[in-house]
């Protein structure tokens, strides 16, 4: 793969640089309930020599009622600096499912501003699979400073979103598996109605990812999303079950050069639950 430290980089990549004084590895495992894991747990008993532990539901806005929403910039700042990852730091990202959550902590970094951030391919279980070092002690950090710049055109809300499906001048591209964006398989959230957003589009996420959870090379990218059927000549909107998967496809539209992206937040968590909102499903 072609190792880009702002977008992927591989194992052998992480371990050429894991003793470079101005890298920050952070562990940003994140599971659905009945995954049955308990992502701190598993931190606290191995990860790679360095990483923090990131944690998306904490790290988030709580004043919302919908899962994990991104935090104010004064919460990320604050929670950064306290693990000691802050401005002239590259980061690298990993999760320990291979590739599920890792990429909503890549696109969080982009949306306050931080592009020095990159997702680990293939995630925890390749580099323990190879055999590569870990360990179960917490890094000693020391407070770095951070500045943010909030970049607001990387996220949006219901009222854009829907105001983009009515238009049809995004392509609204939908992560969950095609079985939910049917909607002939119920939610995993209680109380959410089954279906997808008018004129979606359903990429599930898995298909841009091979079988050990590194994300397929470049050019495969580009034929899954053109298979898909998505018109890539418009801006797209990402959007998946709780606005976590959605960012492996925003992490593969950078990839393949699709700069004009941006994530709903909410995504079906928060379109579900509305009867006003139009859903369309099949």
């Amino acid at each position: 793969m072609s190792d880009d430290p702002q977008t992927l980089v591989s194992t052998d990549w992480l371990a050429k640089h894991i003793k470079d004084p101005d890298l920050r590895v952070i562990d940003a495992s994140w599971y659905l309930p009945d995954m049955g894991r308990d992502p701190k747990a598993e931190y606290d008993r191995g990860h790679i020599p360095g990483a923090r532990f990131f944690d998306i539901d904490e790290i988030s806005d709580t004043r919302s009622s919908l899962p994990h929403m991104a935090p104010p910039v004064e919460k990320f700042m604050s929670r950064l600096r306290a693990m000691g990852v802050g401005d002239g730091h590259q980061v690298v990202v990993y999760d320990g499912a291979g590739m599920f959550s890792a990429a909503r902590v890549w696109w969080l970094f982009r949306l306050m501003g931080k592009t020095d951030i990159a997702v680990l391919d293939g995630g925890y279980p390749k580099w323990v699979a190879e055999g590569r070092e870990t360990e179960d002690l917490p890094p000693m950090l020391k407070d770095r400073h951070m500045t943010v710049q909030r970049q607001a055109h990387l996220v949006r809300d219901v009222t854009q979103v829907a105001a983009a499906a009515k238009l049809g001048d995004h392509a609204i591209l939908d992560a969950r598996g095609p079985a939910r964006f049917a909607g002939s398989e119920p939610e995993p959230r209680a109380g959410l109605r089954a279906g997808h957003i008018p004129g979606s589009t359903n990429v599930h996420y898995a298909t841009l990812l091979n079988d050990d959870g590194t994300m397929k090379a470049i050019p495969q990218l580009k034929t899954m999303f053109e298979a898909s059927g998505a018109d890539l000549t418009k801006p797209v909107i990402t959007t998946c079950g709780s606005g976590v998967t959605a960012a492996i496809l925003s992490l593969a539209l950078e990839r393949i050069g699709h700069r004009n992206h941006s994530l709903y937040d909410g995504s079906w968590a928060e379109w579900g639950q509305f009867d006003q909102l139009p859903i369309e499903t099949g």
